[in-house]
């Protein structure tokens, strides 16, 4: 019978386990493998493909809407949930994912409804998550209501994005590895 320092040990080797993973998981996401997922060992936190340019644009165009939003952010959370679009993992062009979630942004239905309008500039008319305009837009939107204008909560907008910890960190750290490569 394990007890539960053992257990407690057990789950610390699995997590150190996991952390040395994601490393390989770069290339996993270089092959197309979807995204989108609202757990760590699924995602794949990678600067190794570049952006792509009409998302870079979106990115850039949608951050401003909300006053200290950092575009890196948004591109953060696009790589992290859609590899910037490029996935094609259910839900990311048509259909949900197995949480409900759809579009490049991954929104669940009604948070997207919440932040959809107004359309922007080149979006779709209604609105649809599976529109990266709107769907980016909508983003920064989320993030700006949830603690992002003028950086008074960033971590607290990301995590008001996706709930989880670990997302959170992802998102902060693949946003500093953009800023980085940007300079």
């Amino acid at each position: 019978m394990t007890g539960p320092k053992s257990l407690a040990s057990i789950v610390a080797a699995m997590v150190g386990s996991v952390v040395l993973l994601v490393p390989v998981m770069i290339g996993a996401a270089a092959a197309g493998l979807g995204l989108g997922s609202s757990s760590p060992a699924d995602v794949a936190p990678t600067t190794a493909r570049p952006i792509p340019a009409d998302y870079l644009a979106l990115y850039q165009q949608a951050a401003p809407t909300c006053p200290s939003l950092s575009w890196t952010v948004l591109a953060a959370i696009g790589t992290i949930e859609s590899g910037n679009g490029t996935s094609t993992a259910p839900g990311v062009h048509s259909g949900a994912n197995y949480a409900g979630a759809e579009g490049p942004m991954q929104f669940e239905p009604a948070t997207f409804a919440e932040y959809a309008n107004p359309v922007p500039p080149g979006g779709a008319n209604p609105p649809s998550p599976y529109d990266p305009t709107d769907a980016i837009y909508a983003a920064a939107r989320l993030l700006c209501a949830n603690g992002a204008r003028n950086n008074t909560n960033l971590s607290g907008a990301i995590y008001a994005y996706n709930h989880a910890d670990w997302y959170v960190t992802e998102v902060l750290n693949l946003a500093a590895r953009y800023a980085a490569s940007a300079n």
